[in-house]
């Protein structure tokens, strides 16, 4: 009798080991990327999800960066980039004229190293697509095809999920149909905490030791997206939760359509598998504060609902963030004044109320630690206190910028 081939392992070991992994590259690439944790993993989970992000923010902010370290994390995958204009031609995306062919009187297109043959694929500047690009760019991030420039059948792309970015919101109503299909928008902008700006400028001078790179291999991640990832279960308390939010929203005239609710499932079951659970659980419902906004002045008020079902720790961190924007302003509308009105203000208001807020804040994230809650919000609060302590020490009271940072 001929030998039976070896029975395939199982699936859960193969899924544990791709989540594991990939909770490593989350990790090395928030220890390199400054104030980004929460943005790396959301950009992890949206591609688990098989779906595309939108990183926005000025200029300088690492996002092409990210954004390549973390796609070139893949193995085996065929990674596609482009910096989009204007100008841009549909050919230079998807496949450039074979000019040899064309010679010999044959209309063929060069394929590889394009979009139309990509795994993965980071687009900057989105939203500079040009007008004769945008229905094949639709076409590629909706339906994940292309159709060649002489006709012919739709060529199927391999493209997991691409990773966008921009410096600016959409303009105009072609660069408004392609910001509808990108499902998660993060925002990012320069580096609050000045403990963190401080070791940015230290690491332009030292010589750090190479970094751990994990990797994930391309059918290791194909598998999760396909399989691993819809197989968590979505229990029935999350859908009321989903419910109870999507209400809460219409109340505040914020309104998501369904096709944004229904595709934003996916990306919850994408960080339950992330975090390695079974089935999806209230924290994983704050990925849904990238989700639901279509301009960034929403973006505060879709964050408070979220955490108003999941975090409540984190909601009352935003609630002393806006005590200390408060700070923040007033110390604004003081410049010019005398030192001595400076000093006072210091003394009498904001030296306490920062204190005050920085103990708050702290006790808040050792309660959501002990939780098992996400802290990235009490963290990103507590940065941004101390950027505004040092500019009231620098500015108000006129301690030396080389010796704050010892004195928050």
């Amino acid at each position: 009798m001929d030998a039976q081939p070896p029975r395939p392992s199982q699936d859960a070991p193969t899924s544990h080991d791709t989540a594991q992994r990939l909770r490593s590259i989350s990790d090395e690439l928030a220890d390199r990327f400054y104030e980004r944790a929460d943005v790396v993993r959301t950009l992890v989970v949206t591609l688990l999800a098989g779906q595309h992000s939108l990183v926005l923010g000025p200029p300088g902010t690492a996002k092409s960066e990210m954004a390549r370290e973390l796609t070139g994390r893949i193995e085996g995958a065929s990674y596609w980039e482009i910096l989009l204009s204007k100008f841009t031609a549909p050919t230079r995306m998807f496949g450039p004229i074979d000019v040899a062919a064309l010679a010999r009187g044959e209309y063929r297109q060069v394929y590889d190293g394009r979009a139309t043959t990509a795994h993965v694929a980071f687009i900057d500047e989105i939203f500079k697509c040009s007008t004769a690009a945008l229905n094949e760019t639709l076409g590629f991030l909706n339906e994940r095809i292309y159709h060649p420039e002489n006709g012919g059948e739709p060529i199927r792309c391999p493209l997991i999920g691409a990773i966008t970015a921009s410096n600016e919101l959409p303009s105009g109503e072609d660069s408004a149909a392609i910001y509808d299909r990108l499902l998660v928008r993060v925002e990012v902008g320069y580096l609050a905490d000045p403990s963190n700006f401080a070791a940015l400028v230290r690491s332009a001078v030292s010589r750090p030791a190479p970094p751990t790179r994990t990797t994930v291999e391309l059918a290791a991640l194909r598998h999760a997206v396909t399989d691993a990832v819809p197989a968590v279960d979505v229990p029935d308390a999350i859908v009321d939760a989903v419910c109870t939010l999507r209400a809460a929203l219409r109340r505040k005239e914020l309104v998501a359509s369904d096709r944004r609710w229904r595709q934003a499932v996916r990306l919850l079951q994408a960080s339950a598998y992330l975090d390695a659970r079974p089935a999806v659980g209230e924290s994983d419902l704050s990925v849904l504060t990238h989700v639901l906004w279509n301009s960034p002045a929403e973006r505060p008020t879709v964050e408070r609902e979220v955490l108003q079902l999941v975090n409540p720790d984190a909601k009352e961190a935003l609630d002393l963030a806006d005590a200390i924007d408060e700070l923040e302003v007033q110390l604004d509308a003081m410049a010019g004044q005398s030192r001595e009105a400076l000093s006072e203000w210091v003394i009498r208001k904001a030296h306490n109320q920062l204190a005050m807020a920085g103990t708050r804040l702290e006790r808040l994230r050792e309660e959501a630690a002990r939780a098992g809650r996400s802290t990235a919000a009490i963290e990103r609060v507590a940065g941004r206190r101390r950027a505004v302590r040092a500019r009231v020490l620098t500015e108000a009271l006129g301690v030396d910028a080389s010796t704050v940072q010892a004195q928050l």
